[in-house]
């Protein structure tokens, strides 16, 4: 039986507390060459006006209107230009925060990804396939049509299929050049798919830190 996708009273919680449970959730994107998807294994928080590297921070815009918008759509971006990241909205309307999928661990599609990540010239292997907010996005055909898409009714979802996880750890964020000392950088602690640094500070999905978390020491690999 197909799980059915997340409903967005799922994305109508606190950040740090959906950021916890995305992870061993699966993100999948239908597109007419098939279907890809993959288990979250690394997610990062973005909340608020005071969170200098949300990109609520300057105030309503343009381009951060989804944060504003209501829960469980996805926000896509393109960053620095480059890559399009995808970031599922969380909170309730009004209350600009999302949590951005920084690395999946590949579960369907596998040779379609590797094809996609093949045409940038990406590593193959799988393990690096979904490393990373950018090369997940490139893997899942993921690009600036589906932003403001609808997370729970496709055809770019979140789906809960059982998979167990181990433990889960948070580290300051990381590849952003402010709020760095905020600890909303959440992962399965020693997965070959998570990316940027080895994770040191595990926590029970019950103990998410909180907005006012001091740094906590990573270190790098």
């Amino acid at each position: 039986m197909t799980p059915d996708p997340l409903t967005r009273s799922f994305y109508a919680r606190p950040t740090l507390t959906v950021a916890a449970e995305l992870i061993g959730k699966v993100l999948v994107h239908r597109t007419r060459a098939g279907v890809a998807a993959g288990m979250i294994v690394e997610v990062e928080a973005y909340i608020g006006e005071d969170d200098p590297a949300c990109h609520a921070a300057p105030g309503p815009t343009k381009r951060n209107a989804p944060l504003y918008g209501p829960p469980g759509h996805a926000y896509v971006y393109l960053n620095y230009g480059i890559h399009n990241l995808v970031n599922a909205v969380t909170e309730p309307e009004g209350s600009p925060a999302a949590v951005l999928i920084r690395a999946l661990a590949p579960l369907d599609g596998v040779e379609l990804m590797k094809r996609r990540r093949a045409r940038g010239g990406g590593r193959a292997d799988e393990e690096s396939l979904c490393r990373g907010p950018g090369n997940l996005t490139q893997a899942l055909g993921i690009t600036l049509k589906q932003n403001c898409s609808d997370l729970s009714t496709g055809p770019l979802w979140i789906e809960d299929r059982g998979l167990s996880t181990g433990a889960i750890s948070w580290t300051p964020r990381i590849g952003i050049r402010v709020g760095v000392e905020r600890p909303w950088r959440c992962a399965l602690a020693g997965h070959d798919s998570v990316s940027g640094t080895q994770i040191v500070n595990s926590r029970s999905r019950c103990q998410a830190p909180n907005r006012e978390s001091a740094r906590m020491k990573v270190h790098r690999f």
